[in-house]
């Protein structure tokens, strides 16, 4: 028994030394550790910062490609209701001499027109209001010629409409072709 008594108290030296060796020691793991841990703090900062980059740049791609969509769809439908308008053009020429008959062939004519129009309302197209005597505007209308004013307060207004201007959505597809009193 004396031998294990002398082994116990070897391990005990032993552990006592280890710990005093730690304790010295301690210092630099500590300083160790702190700069690995403020490592791995600064690389989930910039984990954190990527992601948040990442998240932001992928939600402007998709508003961004969705309203590219949504202004392709409308620049479509801009295309073919500008092909259409001399059509409607053609309605309204055709409905001014069927007026004056008053037959009952004039009957399918108004039926389809109207229908036609109504078509075009529901796309958004609306008709320019371009009135004799309304102010010219550059933005609206399209002077294609200056006539003596009739009257004194036409003068810089609408004489006559040569041709209608239409509104899509309250943007211009075709400027009002106007008339000017000078």
């Amino acid at each position: 028994m004396p031998e294990q008594e002398t082994n116990n108290s070897d391990q005990v030296a032993v552990e006592t030394e280890g710990s005093v060796a730690e304790q010295r020691d301690g210092e630099p793991q500590k300083d160790e550790q702190q700069a690995q841990l403020k490592k791995l703090q600064d690389e989930l900062a910039e984990g954190k910062d990527k992601y948040v980059r990442l998240y932001a740049e992928f939600d402007n791609h998709r508003r961004r490609t969705s309203k590219e969509k949504i202004e392709m769809i409308s620049s479509a439908n801009e295309q073919l209701l500008k092909s259409l308008l001399p059509v409607v053009d053609d309605f309204d020429r055709a409905e001014k001499t069927f007026k004056d008959k008053n037959d009952k062939e004039a009957e399918g004519f108004f039926l389809i027109h109207n229908k036609f129009k109504k078509i075009f309302e529901q796309a958004g197209v609306k008709l320019m209001e371009t009135g004799n005597g309304s102010d010219f505007n550059p933005d609206l209308h399209e002077a294609i010629t200056q006539i003596p004013a009739p009257t004194e307060e036409l003068k810089g207004k609408i004489v006559d409409t040569v041709e209608k201007g239409y509104l899509l959505n309250d943007k211009v597809i075709r400027f009002a072709k106007v008339v000017v009193g000078g």
